[in-house]
């Protein structure tokens, strides 16, 4: 079979985002039903944008995004071969922020001048973005509309709701207009040769406040271009490897949503999950750590501003727990579900704290670091008092709200946990990769508040991260095994299910090195590596489904952390596979760019995995993958509160040389060529500002050496 390139995620939909703002289309630009439509707040508020021209629909042609806000569609009014030439064109133009501007050219290639009716058909039904995606039935909105032949406008306002919501479709520029029902009409006086124009701005109201089209008060662009500016670039002789970092930090450059107090925190994914999602965006936001801090640092400030404060069953709420997602769908603010502030997640707090002391690692940001020390010692108290449910020294989950997620680890699907039999694992349960990011939380916020100054708390956090580690591997780790539980369940035992857990494990640093090599060949043995990635799952396990969101399926963010993990204990050979299966994964996909989630089919006998069905693309933490597998490669380590850098690259022959350009440790900013010679070996230079940058394996690695002589 010929080899397989630019697959599509979602080929039946086109969608640009801006903040809280996503439009979806067809292919061919049009908005005509579906879950097609302009919303803001995850409120659809514009369902229906239908052209005529004399009546008839232009015939769609060529459409495609400029970047991630603009789009243009071309559309024929005539036959192009006809003699003497009448064909005219309509060029739809569209730029999306707080609002959606578009601009309807017609171009007449005619000798006579033309005269055109020009009719928009516009609707708005105020529906939920979660029931439109999901194919949920939209209940018919009471909508009022209201014609302002002053001020050219047309006002759609939802009635008999709790809330303020309407769309203002304004026409800004082009001959008069007059409006019949919910359709605009212009006539439109084409020269020879020559063109007419009609602008439309769409502009959201809610709750009396307006969110105005572009380019009036467009911050997130505002973002978006400063984080451009910020990140690192890279070039290499690897065309696949290069396309791949500049789709990832081009996707992530497009996806902040603008929200103080930290405007670059970015959205999880596209079109699904453009929201606040607490260990979507911090993930993300570590992973692309080699490309700049900014997201990072906006991502701890968001996540402590949404830091729980009470006891809600409802939003499975407590004070000093991590936020799961914040949503303002009508779904949210009716009461349906707890989304506009749910917290059923045991891992955001976690992370938060891991996170903390990364960002000071790379950034020497002690100013920052010292505002967030606060809600560090809050998510400190909530893990103690709250993520201990029965007392047994580890962190286990169960759901309290009527309507919140059964699992609350990294693998939150209902069915995500299962035992050897392939039944689901009842609440509670305290899953592995949950005890990791626990210990690693321990040692990272030790050192944020060492380095701020509370030395004696943070001698008391290493010690239990010390303990904590030594009875994780007691209940955790199955000898015949070669790795560990994926869970505890309800009784204490392990479920000895295999997956992808055990790579989180090696990235937190709580295997011991004696048992890392073992860990290490089982995520890359043929049950679980299926070529492009570790799957879920493994595939001689009786519940793998290679298609199933966590029970078989291949997430590239998992290759980021497991990648870091390989690199933490020295397990090149593993890595280089990881590696190249991402890279290879990537390469099937139109622009290089990673979906949410891929099939968990073997390489060997198919020629791409297919994808979840559901995926996001693009998605926050996909992007953030291959940054983070570089920077396994290189083993980079910062230590910017000392000026230092330390690797220890190891370069496959499929990637003889990279250059990082403009990365920033501390207050360093500098250039990393990295060079594989003939022989193997790695060569390195290092431009611009004073750094010391060291070459070291890491500890985890000598110790690994002791205990396995295989690489």
């Amino acid at each position: 079979m010929n080899r397989v390139r630019d697959l599509r995620v979602r080929p039946d939909v086109l969608y640009l985002a801006s903040g809280w703002s996503t439009l979806v289309t067809d292919p061919h630009g049009r908005i005509d039903g579906g879950t097609q439509g302009f919303y803001r707040y995850h409120t659809r508020v514009l369902s229906r944008e239908r052209i005529t021209v004399d009546g008839r629909e232009p015939v769609p042609f060529s459409t495609g995004n400029v970047g991630s806000r603009a789009q243009l569609s071309y559309a024929a009014l005539g036959d192009s071969e006809q003699l003497p030439v009448e064909a005219c064109y309509l060029l739809r133009e569209r730029v999306l922020g707080d609002g959606l501007r578009t601009r309807l050219r017609v171009l007449s290639a005619a000798a006579r001048p033309l005269t055109l009716t020009l009719g928009i058909e516009l609707a708005a039904d105020f529906a939920d973005g979660a029931d439109a995606e999901r194919g949920r039935p939209v209940p018919p909105a009471d909508v009022a509309c209201q014609w302002d032949a002053r001020r050219r406008e047309l006002r759609l306002t939802q009635r008999h709701t709790p809330w303020d919501r309407a769309v203002v479709i304004r026409v800004e520029a082009g001959p008069p207009v007059r409006c019949d029902g919910q359709t605009l009409i212009v006539e439109l006086a084409v020269a020879p040769r020559g063109e007419a124009t009609v602008e439309l701005a769409v502009e959201p109201v809610f709750d009396g406040r307006v969110h105005p089209a572009p380019p009036a008060g467009d911050q997130v662009a505002e973002v978006r271009a400063a984080l451009a500016a910020e990140f690192t670039r890279l070039t290499t002789p690897n065309r696949t490897v290069a396309s791949v970092w500049q789709t990832a930090i081009e996707d992530l450059a497009s996806l902040p949503l603008g929200e103080p107090p930290g405007p670059a925190a970015p959205a999880a994914g596209l079109p699904l999950y453009q929201g606040i999602f607490g260990r979507d965006m911090l993930t993300a936001s570590w992973q692309a750590l080699l490309i700049g801090p900014t997201m990072l640092r906006d991502s701890l400030r968001l996540t402590a501003a949404w830091q729980g404060r009470r006891i809600d069953d409802w939003r499975d709420e407590e004070p000093g727990k991590g936020l799961h997602q914040a949503r303002f769908g009508p779904s949210s603010l009716r009461g349906d579900d707890p989304h506009d502030a749910y917290y059923g997640d045991w891992a955001t707090a976690p992370d938060f704290l891991v996170m903390l002391g990364q960002y000071l690692a790379w950034t020497g940001d002690r100013e920052t670091v010292r505002r967030l020390l606060p809600a560090a010692r809050r998510a400190l108290e909530w893990l103690e008092r709250y993520g201990d449910l029965n007392g047994d020294g580890f962190l286990e989950y169960r759901c309290r709200s009527a309507k919140g997620e059964k699992n609350q680890g990294w693998k939150d699907s209902h069915t995500a946990i299962v035992d050897t039999a392939g039944q689901v694992v009842d609440n509670p349960v305290a899953p592995s990769e949950v005890q990791a990011y626990w210990y690693a939380a321990l040692r990272h916020s030790a050192f944020a508040f060492a380095l701020c100054g509370d030395r004696a708390f943070a001698a008391t956090l290493v010690a239990q991260a010390a303990a904590l580690r030594r009875r994780f591997h007691r209940a955790f780790w199955l000898p015949e095994c070669g790795g560990y539980a994926m869970a505890l369940g309800p009784d204490g035992q392990p479920v000895r299910s295999a997956s992808s857990n055990d790579g989180h494990l090696l990235a937190a640093g709580i295997v011991p090195a004696r048992h890392a090599p073992a860990v290490a060949r089982r995520l890359l043995s043929p049950a679980l590596f299926s070529g492009w990635g570790v799957r879920t799952l493994a595939a001689d396990h009786p519940a793998y489904d290679p298609f199933s969101y966590h029970r078989g399926a291949v997430w590239p963010v998992e290759a980021g952390t497991i990648a870091l993990g390989l690199a933490r204990y020295g397990r090149w050979t593993e890595l280089l596979r990881v590696a190249e299966g991402l890279f290879a994964a990537a390469e099937l996909f139109e622009g290089h760019r990673l979906p949410e989630v891929l099939g968990g089919l073997p390489r060997d006998r198919f020629p791409h995995p297919g994808i979840y069905p559901e995926s996001c693309s693009p998605q926050a933490w996909s992007a953030s993958a291959p940054i983070a597998v570089v920077q396994a490669l290189l083993a980079f380590r910062p230590m910017a509160p000392l000026h230092t850098v330390l690797i220890d690259p190891h370069l496959p022959e499929w990637l003889p040389e990279l250059t990082l350009e403009g990365v920033r440790v501390g207050r360093a900013t500098f250039d990393l060529t990295v060079r594989r010679t003939r022989g193997g070996r790695v060569a390195v230079r290092v431009r611009g500002d004073p750094i010391t940058v060291l070459r070291r394996p890491t500890l985890r690695s000598l110790r690994c050496r002791w205990h396995d002589d295989s690489q």
